[in-house]
Order: structure tokens, then C-alpha cells, then sequence
């Protein structure tokens, strides 16, 4: 039957316009059946898994400013895109896949299923960690939709539920470094605050340790109030002695020869010992009130500043922690992982013509390569 095709006229035909055109028929047609071969045999189907999500902080639930300044702060990124793509540099890098190899064995799930050209390791290249990163990168893309605003991650893998595994996978991966970026900015913000807490408690812990021991020292709870106590009992028996005084003054003179009046004289005399006896206890010697006065004011004075530094430092403490909540981001997930139910690749038509189309401009181009040189080269 071939016989009977190759010695017909058509196939005469054929077969003499095959061997004038023979390297069109090399470079062109024999590739481009090889590759309609691969297409339509060979090539394994690969699906697709999309998701999206974007990164919000509690600062995105504010109210609407005015227009002008909408203006002015849309003339950057916010924070949550800042934040997003810091994610999705972490989805597209070698510490992501090095989870989801740990996780899920990536390297397996990329190994089976695919064809000798699309499977990893193919044929050409090993199967080192460095190739597998290549390979991720070319069966992971990770962006930002620049309309939407919305962090995209789309998985090829060549199951449905492995493109799905994948890429959930990866939304938790990048949920877990959400939340890590969170704990390290919460750590760095709150920490100094505590650090200040701790300083500003050990130094009223030190005062108040310190007063304790001047008090237990000196014989005194409060140097001042007990001053004020000796005076308040000074000015009585002075208020005392003036009355009694008085007394003897008019008797002296009334009644000079009245025996009550050496008595009077006595009981004034023995108040006027009192009064310089309590006169003592507080000024006139090292070893008076108020020579223990300026220390216990020292001391004072220093708890005093201690207290409303910590005080200050706690309310520093309340501040940072309440800074660290506003600056919280989380990840909402706007679209789940699907699993595909069809294979979105390859594009085997478009392939297949294109493989043509590209090998047809190469072998005009060196065809009129061919031609020109030729026209040029000198006649023997």
C-alpha cells in the first residue's frame, strides 16, 4: 500500500518536492511533526491553582480622610502592600520551598506525573536543591495585581490535588510569617518599654530599701513629723509657762509673803527644763532631729522622683503595647485554593504553532543568508 502511495503520481509529486526542498523539510517539517508528537502523545497535562489574598492592618478600618489627603497618601504604597510583598518575596524564595519540601515533599510531588521534559529531574538537569529552586520558580508565580491590589499566587503542578496541596500549603507559610513579623516588631517595640519598667522599678526598689535602713538607723519612722510632734509639745509647755508666770507675777505683787509662791517658781523652773530638753531633741547637736532632718528629705525626694518614673515608665509600657496592637497585620485570604478540574496546560496548539512559526523564520533568515552570500561570492 506505501508502495502503491509512493509511485502514484501524488506521491511522485511529494516525494520529488521533499527532495528539492530537502533542508525545509529538515529544519522545518520534521521538527514541527516531533513536536505535534509531543504535544499530542507526550505532553503531560498540568493544572493550575489560584489564590489570592491581601495583608490589612487595624489602620485600614480608619475613616475616610479628605480628598486631598487620599491624594497624598496614595502616592506610595501602604503598609499592607509593603506587607504583601514582603510575603510574596518569602513565597517566591528558597526558604519557602525548603519548608514545602519539609512539610509536603515538593520534590516528589514534582517528580510524578510529569513527562521526560517537564517533570523534575528531567533528563537535563539534577536534582540538587539549586535545580529544584529553578524548577519552583517556573511552576510558582507569586504577584501583585496592580488593579486590585491583591497579593496573587498561582501553583502548576500535574495533579489537581497536588496544585492545591501546594498552594494551600504556601498560604499557610506565609500566614506563619505574618504572624512572625508581627511577634519580632511587637518584641522590638515593647521591649525597651519593659527594659525601662525593670530600670525604673529596681531603682524604687533600691530607695525604698534604702529609707528603710536610714529609719531602722536614726530611731525615726519620720524625722519631720516627729519634729513637728516635739515642737507642737515645746509650744504647750511654753503656752504653760507663760500662764504659770503670769500667776507668780500678780501673787509676787499681791500676796508677796503667800507660801504657794516658792512652789510656783519650782513648777515653772521644771517646765523650763521640759521645754529645753524638748528644744534639744530637736536642734543644738549631732544627734538632734534635725540633723537626721536633711538626709530623710534626700531620701525623700529621691523615692518621690522614683515613683513618678515608674509611673512613667508603666504608661510608656501601656503606650507601646497599645502602638504594637495598631501595627498588627493579618493576612485575609480573598480567594481559597480551587483544585482544577481541567488542564489549563500546556497550550498544545499554540505550541505546536508556534514551534513552526519560529523555525520557519529561522530557515528564511538563513535561507536569505545562504542567497546573499552566494550572490556576492566571486565566479570562477
Amino acid at each position: 500500500m506505501s508502495a502503491d502511495i509512493l509511485t502514484s503520481p501524488q506521491g511522485s509529486r511529494v516525494s520529488s518536492w521533499a527532495k528539492r526542498n530537502k533542508w525545509f523539510v529538515i529544519f522545518v517539517i520534521i521538527p514541527t511533526l516531533l513536536t505535534a508528537i509531543y504535544y499530542g502523545f507526550f505532553a503531560a497535562d498540568i493544572y493550575v491553582s489560584e489564590s489570592r489574598f491581601v495583608i490589612k492592618s487595624p489602620d485600614d478600618k480608619k475613616p475616610q480622610m479628605s480628598s486631598l489627603a487620599n491624594l497624598i497618601q496614595t502616592t506610595g504604597l501602604s503598609a499592607g502592600q509593603e506587607q504583601a510583598n514582603e510575603v510574596l518575596d518569602y513565597v517566591r524564595s528558597r526558604d519557602a520551598l525548603a519548608a514545602l519540601d519539609r512539610h509536603m515533599a515538593v520534590r516528589q510531588r514534582f517528580a510524578n506525573g510529569g513527562d521526560i521534559f517537564t517533570r523534575f529531574p528531567s533528563f537535563i538537569t539534577g536534582n540538587s536543591f539549586e535545580y529544584l529552586y529553578r524548577y519552583y520558580s517556573k511552576m510558582v508565580d507569586a504577584s501583585l495585581d496592580p488593579q486590585t491590589g491583591t497579593a496573587v499566587v498561582k501553583v502548576k503542578a500535574f495533579t489537581p490535588e497536588d496544585a492545591y496541596q501546594i498552594n494551600r500549603s504556601l498560604l499557610g507559610l506565609s500566614e506563619d510569617l505574618v504572624n512572625r513579623l508581627n511577634a519580632r516588631a511587637r518584641d522590638r517595640g515593647i521591649a525597651e518599654a519593659e527594659r525601662q519598667v525593670q530600670i525604673a522599678t529596681e531603682r524604687t526598689r533600691k530607695i525604698t530599701a534604702a529609707l528603710t535602713g536610714y529609719r531602722n538607723q536614726v530611731a525615726l519612722i519620720d524625722p519631720a513629723k516627729q519634729a513637728g510632734g516635739v515642737i507642737e509639745i515645746a509650744n504647750q509647755m511654753v503656752a504653760q509657762r507663760s500662764a504659770l508666770q503670769a500667776q507668780l507675777e500678780t501673787m509676787e505683787r499681791e500676796t508677796p509673803r503667800n507660801p504657794a509662791i516658792p512652789a510656783l517658781r519650782n513648777r515653772i523652773a521644771a517646765i523650763s527644763s521640759q521645754i529645753a530638753q524638748q528644744n534639744g531633741r530637736v536642734v543644738g547637736g549631732a544627734n538632734t532631729i534635725a540633723s537626721k532632718l536633711g538626709n530623710y528629705d534626700d531620701l525623700l525626694v529621691e523615692q518621690k522622683f522614683a515613683n513618678e518614673n515608674l509611673t512613667a515608665a508603666n504608661a510608656g509600657l501601656v503606650q507601646a503595647r497599645s502602638e504594637a496592637q495598631k501595627q498588627q497585620f493579618y493576612l485575609e485570604r480573598v480567594v481559597e485554593p480551587n483544585r482544577p478540574d481541567t488542564a489549563l496546560l500546556p497550550h498544545r496548539l499554540l505550541g505546536i504553532l508556534t514551534v513552526a512559526a519560529s523555525l520557519l523564520c529561522l530557515y528564511f533568515i538563513g535561507w536569505m543568508l545562504v542567497i546573499g552570500i552566494l550572490e556576492h561570492a566571486p565566479e570562477n
